[in-house]
């Protein structure tokens, strides 16, 4: 596939980044900090993009930077980007020190958005935040464009799954497979839970010691 948008530098990583997901970054590779480097002089953004044994994702997430942490003598730096929007990767080009790709951008599907579902996929996150201590607030899923992404960030998926959510191209779709997702992954918390307040309750705690 060929595209004629504008070049746009590429970081690959072994994680997926979601567009309005704030992600820290520690730069001290000699190419990104050319990457960051030029940028920042560009007031431009980069591409988040998945590597994973061996592979480079087709699909990405650009990402702009926010904030600018701390800088060090020798360039390496410590950063805040937030996710924007989704690309397919094309054209690779290798002409400067990182990897770059004429991304084509990804539109979102325009249909109506199943507010029952994702009612209900929210309640089911906030279980599953609840299972594992974490403070439930209603608010987390207020004021975002896309719910899914919120709530993907932290359901218990893994690289995989993750990035299954990122190319989907539908928010009614993500919020299907994530209501799929909790109805199967709750349980089995759910379980573990149970066994864990059972061992504590016979004074055996200790014989689990934390990984």
């Amino acid at each position: 596939m060929e595209s004629d948008s504008p070049l746009i530098p590429l970081f690959p990583l072994s994680l997926v980044l979601f567009p309005e997901e704030s992600l820290p970054l520690h730069i001290f590779e000699p190419r990104y900090k050319a990457m960051v480097a030029d940028v920042l002089e560009a007031d431009s953004e980069f591409g988040v993009v998945l590597s994973h044994e061996g592979n480079i994702a087709s699909v990405g997430c650009s990402a702009r930077i926010t904030k600018r942490l701390s800088e060090s003598d020798n360039g390496e730096m410590d950063i805040i980007v937030v996710g924007d929007a989704r690309f397919q990767l094309n054209d690779l080009v290798d002409g400067r020190a990182y990897m770059q790709c004429h991304p084509t951008w990804l539109d979102e599907d325009s249909s109506e958005r199943d507010t029952l579902m994702i009612e209900r996929v929210i309640t089911q996150h906030m279980r599953l935040l609840e299972l594992a201590g974490r403070t439930v607030r209603p608010s987390l899923y207020q004021d975002v464009e896309y719910v899914s992404y919120v709530i993907a960030r932290n359901a218990g998926l893994d690289l995989a799954q993750k990035q299954l959510v990122l190319e989907m191209l539908s928010e009614n779709d993500r919020i299907s497979y994530l209501v799929d997702h909790m109805e199967k992954f709750i349980p089995e918390v759910e379980q573990i839970e149970s066994v864990r307040k059972k061992v504590q309750s016979n004074g055996h705690f200790q014989d689990f010691p934390p990984e």
